[in-house]
């Protein structure tokens, strides 16, 4: 039985709405494009157009609804895309989270922020990770924290 607006989904991990993740996502990447560390970065990835980059949008809000609705729709690979980009650093995750934490906190209620932050942060973690696997030689133990 598919859910409605008035009977959310018992599996959702925190009480958010799918307007509030648009609302957070589409103020956080309007400041990751001016960003003088991440723009760049994500500009070559993404494009440079209106267009380009609220296809990236919509495919990250996917994302989350996914992750915190337990909404489908969402089927691509993160960890991937990440450690395939190539000019992904670890040095970049922190100003990302920085970023993505003053938006959040300022736009949700703060329980809900607090929830949607704490999350970013796990999936973050690992995926910086990944990333940092990358520039190891293949003999290098990995740093698990």
């Amino acid at each position: 039985m598919a859910q409605t607006a008035s009977k959310p989904n018992p599996l959702r991990l925190f009480d958010i709405t799918p307007d509030q993740i648009d609302r957070v996502l589409a103020e956080f990447y309007a400041q990751i494009r001016r960003h003088p560390q991440l723009g760049p970065v994500f500009n070559g990835h993404v494009g440079t157009t209106d267009a380009e980059w609220a296809a990236h949008i919509a495919l990250i809000s996917r994302f989350w609804r996914g992750a915190i609705l337990r909404e489908p729709g969402y089927d691509g690979n993160p960890m991937r895309a990440h450690m395939q980009a190539g000019d992904v650093k670890p040095a970049h995750f922190n100003p990302w989270l920085d970023l993505f934490e003053e938006v959040t906190n300022e736009l949700l209620p703060p329980n809900t922020a607090r929830a949607w932050i704490m999350l970013a942060h796990r999936i973050g973690r690992g995926l910086r990770m990944g990333v940092e696997d990358l520039s190891q030689p293949a003999q290098h133990v990995p740093k698990l924290s």
